[in-house]
């Protein structure tokens, strides 16, 4: 049954800083910016979270089915995320908007200051999932990604009411968002995902604590940028797993989609929450390699010998059989 991906679809302008932002920052002088940074270079790539996602599942052999709107500049888009194994027969298409953009500036420290402009995706709260599930068959999982504030709630509520299994990954909107939108886009979901920070803030806006939220989720997964990933299950041990140490400089950029798509991937083969943690770690390591969230790919030999360096070789074995040749 094939994995539902709803979520951004944007275009990723990406810039390097050779110094540190911090460095021009004045103290007692926060309350009136006025910054501009030299960069040493502007790529483009295709991004947005949900796009993110729905490729590194595709490279992994999934399927998925991307959920989400763009505007009449997606055709070489479209056909890109099509040959990586991507449905795109329920992407949105406006008549009236481009598709998102994201831009990004990344600095010596891989810290980022980023924009995000909507376009289509104000959209997408238009999309109903029923009518996917109609066409695609029986939905064993949906991600609701980082969306239109109102479609991620939308979509919420529609895999509560009919059932679908959902995976809540509210990433950047719970910057912005309340207590009351944060708890409803968590509570019931199988799968919860947060970096270290959104943990934090997500515990800080809902009112609840640890336990409040793993009573309402199957599983919080929190991923900790070098120091690896944190996998919670009420009533269960924690586990910890490693980063993938990386061989090249980092872009973090994509990291996270990368880490979900490998985590679920390995979910879907029928691997358990460690080694699928694990999966996760390995791809997302792949994607920072390279600048752009779409650009990594997973050599199936490459990858199991740096898999088996990182977990054992009887890790990277029971991974083998599932990996697309």
């Amino acid at each position: 049954m094939p994995v539902v991906v709803t979520g951004s679809i944007a275009t990723d302008h990406l810039m390097t800083f050779p110094g540190k932002f911090t460095d021009q920052f004045v103290e007692g002088k926060m309350e009136n910016v006025s910054l501009s940074f030299l960069v040493d270079d502007l790529v483009q790539h295709r991004g947005g979270a949900g796009a993110n996602m729905a490729y590194g599942l595709g490279l992994l052999g999934q399927g998925p089915v991307l959920v989400g709107a763009v505007g009449n500049d997606f055709s070489d888009y479209d056909a890109w995320l099509t040959r990586h194994g991507v449905d795109t027969g329920s992407v949105h298409w406006s008549e009236l908007k481009h598709t998102a953009r994201f831009v990004c500036t990344t600095d010596a420290a891989n810290n980022q200051i980023a924009s995000f402009y909507s376009g289509a995706m104000s959209e997408a709260s238009l999309i109903e999932l029923a009518p996917v599930a109609a066409r695609v068959g029986d939905l064993d999982l949906v991600i609701v990604g980082p969306n239109d504030p109102t479609a991620m709630v939308q979509h919420t509520q529609e895999c509560r009411q009919r059932g679908y299994p959902f995976l809540a990954d509210p990433s950047q909107q719970l910057a912005w968002a309340d207590g009351e939108m944060i708890r409803e886009l968590v509570d019931g979901a199988d799968l919860l995902f947060t970096n270290e920070y959104e943990h934090a803030l997500l515990l800080q806006k809902t009112g609840w604590d640890d336990a409040e939220v793993l009573a309402r989720v199957g599983t919080w997964v929190t991923t900790q940028a070098a120091k690896g990933v944190r996998v919670e299950r009420a009533g269960e041990p924690t586990i910890e797993v490693i980063a993938v140490p990386e061989t090249k400089p980092v872009e973090p950029t994509g990291g996270g989609d990368a880490l979900r798509a490998g985590f679920v991937a390995a979910r879907q083969w029928g691997l358990g929450i460690e080694r699928a943690t694990q999966v996760g770690s390995a791809v997302a390591t792949a994607a920072v390699e390279v600048i752009g969230t779409q650009e990594y790919t997973l050599p199936r030999a490459p990858f199991l010998e740096r898999f088996a360096e990182a977990f054992g070789a009887d890790a990277a074995d029971e991974v083998a059989p599932f990996l697309p040749a």
